[in-house]
């Protein structure tokens, strides 16, 4: 069973910076490196959004237009942990945010992972973000 455990959530001011980690464990090396791993976020009364994927294979990446630019996504297979550097905060990425993984379907766009179900892959149990104004 795999298990994913978020870290690095907290609060900060507008304009700052946080860095939340993801890390995987109960997957084999190989098994982890064939899938795709990202970030979701929700905020309450809000739909949920992905916000960013990498391949943990190739290193491809995508990120939902609401953060491109601000955020990025990397990670070390070594650690099977992947992060999500957020900076230029705003008000509106105020959220819990949750670390997924997932096979995605050969030949399939990374994209698809940002539209993952929520009964698809493994999930953490979330780490929350405020940013304040």
């Amino acid at each position: 069973q795999v298990q994913l455990v978020e870290s690095g959530g907290g609060s900060v001011q507008t304009g700052g910076s946080l860095t939340l980690s993801c890390t995987a464990s109960g997957d084999t090396y190989n098994s982890y490196t064939r899938r795709h791993m990202g970030w979701f976020r929700q905020a309450p009364g809000k739909e949920r959004e992905g916000v960013a994927v990498i391949s943990v294979g190739s290193g491809t990446t995508s990120y939902a237009d609401s953060v491109k630019g601000r955020f990025t996504i990397s990670q070390d297979n070594a650690k099977k942990t992947v992060f999500l550097q957020m900076s230029s905060l705003k008000p509106e990425d105020t959220a819990m945010y949750r670390c997924a993984a997932v096979f995605l379907a050969p030949g399939a766009p990374i994209t698809d992972f940002l539209q993952l179900p929520p009964d698809s892959g493994y999930w953490g149990q979330g780490t929350q973000v405020t940013v304040s104004s």
